[in-house]
């Protein structure tokens, strides 16, 4: 699960949230958003809404989420086409996502293992890319590195000490950063569902803190450190380019360029294959076209092409309609994170009452401060929306991602009585539902 934890918004995503976080000045991202990749278990996410809340919710968290996966499947190939594109000027950079979209159409059509390979030397890279990161960043402060000074807490306490404008600045770093975390839902998910569930669960939640205290927060702390807040390198090529040029590091522009470049094709190969396993998900419960579900092989084909089809989409209409379609787009998967785990805990607090009053015996795995823990997550959800609704940009994402729940949430609770009636009317209640059979 590397690649869904840390995905390409660890990798290029953080220059407006750091220098938003210092208050350098209100920046409004140049580059393309990044969104990690979600793994292979975010359809549980849908069953267990549908479980604990109704039909209408698990076809809501699902559509909304595919959305989300396949807009980022197409914002993926752009920035990667973008770096390709700057290493062979007057290459088009459509034909790049094109080929792109080529290439992880065809191993994810092919077998489930072509894209596990993939994921595997992807993930690897860019551990080990983040690694020597850390390791080259922390000998810089120690003062190790020839030709540079130990920083101290110099750029921490000095020019205006720690958030020198105030609370704006941290609220501006706090928005930016916040869906950074998306796809970490999925591990535990996953855990749970694996072969021995309660040791699966308690490792995977340690091996989550862990790495994000690591990787990410760990990348922060080390290049706040030695760059200067106030540095516009931080804003307008990225934090991780900003402290390699800071350390005199040749060629720091290109070192990136190839670690980003990874990243969005893991992401991009990863968000490929969630897409379409949500969609054959939901197809299986009867929330979608049934044409989407035909499995050939162990894969779900069509879900696969329809997905990747959907995510070029997006691409061509960056180019078709920049001004008026695609960033309404963009701005109707601003928020669809925290819509889904709205869900999720929802979710947690409905099926974690039921399984103590009905099957205890199974409840083997139990979350600290229950449910506590997951009341305060709720209300710092809705803190979050609150803190959307006040800057002028990620309100209209606030506002355009609300619009397409309550069109889903809509449709959701007119299929959802149509099949009541429907089950009424020939005297089923629905208990014999089952999953389409798979075509070989």
């Amino acid at each position: 699960m590397v690649g869904g934890g840390d995905g390409a918004g660890g990798a290029g995503g953080d220059g407006p949230s750091t220098a938003g976080a210092a208050g350098a000045r209100e920046v409004r991202a140049r580059e393309v958003r990044f969104y990690p990749p979600v793994g292979a278990c975010a359809p549980c996410v849908t069953v267990h809404a549908e479980r604990a809340i109704g039909p209408w919710a698990g076809f809501t968290a699902g559509w909304s989420f595919w959305f989300l996966l396949c807009v980022a499947v197409g914002l993926e190939g752009i920035g990667a086409a973008q770096i390709v594109s700057g290493w062979l000027p007057g290459t088009p950079e459509w034909a790049w996502v094109a080929l792109f979209m080529v290439i992880f159409l065809g191993t994810n059509l092919a077998a489930v293992k072509n894209f596990g390979e993939f994921e595997f030397w992807f993930a690897a890279l860019k551990v080990i890319a983040i690694t020597l990161f850390l390791v080259l960043g922390l000998l810089a402060i120690l003062g190790v590195l020839p030709d540079t000074d130990a920083p101290g807490l110099a750029n921490l306490t000095g020019d205006g000490g720690f958030l020198p404008k105030g609370m704006d600045g941290f609220i501006i770093g706090l928005l930016a950063s916040v869906f950074a975390y998306g796809g970490l839902e999925t591990v535990t998910i996953a855990a749970a569902e694996s072969e021995n569930p309660v040791q699966g669960v308690a490792k995977a939640v340690r091996t989550a803190m862990w790495r994000i205290a690591v990787f990410y927060i760990g990348s922060m702390a080390v290049i706040v450190t030695l760059v200067p807040w106030d540095n516009p390198k931080v804003a307008d090529v990225g934090p991780f380019y900003a402290m390699l040029d800071h350390l005199g590091v040749g060629s720091a522009a290109q070192i990136m360029n190839v670690v980003i470049l990874i990243a969005l094709l893991s992401a991009m190969n990863a968000n490929i294959y969630g897409a379409s396993r949500m969609a054959r998900s939901l197809v299986a419960r009867g929330q979608g076209p049934a044409v989407l579900g035909r499995i050939s092989s162990g894969v779900p084909r069509n879900a696969v092409l329809f997905s990747s089809v959907f995510g070029f989409l997006c691409v061509l209409l960056s180019y078709w309609r920049p001004d008026d379609v695609f960033p309404w787009l963009l701005n109707m998967i601003g928020a669809v994170i925290l819509v889904v785990w709205i869900f999720i805990a929802v979710s947690q607090l409905v099926l974690r009452r039921r399984t103590e009053r009905e099957a205890p015996e199974k409840l083997v795995v139990r979350m600290w401060l229950f449910p506590v823990l997951t009341v305060v997550a709720l209300a710092g959800m809705a803190g979050i929306f609150l803190l959307m609704l006040r800057q002028p940009d990620t309100r209209d994402q606030l506002l355009a991602t609300g619009a397409l729940t309550l069109v889903l949430i809509g449709v959701g609770l007119v299929r959802q009585r149509r099949k009541g009636n429907a089950e009424a009317s020939d005297g089923s209640d629905g208990s014999g539902a089952s999953i389409p059979a798979q075509r070989k």
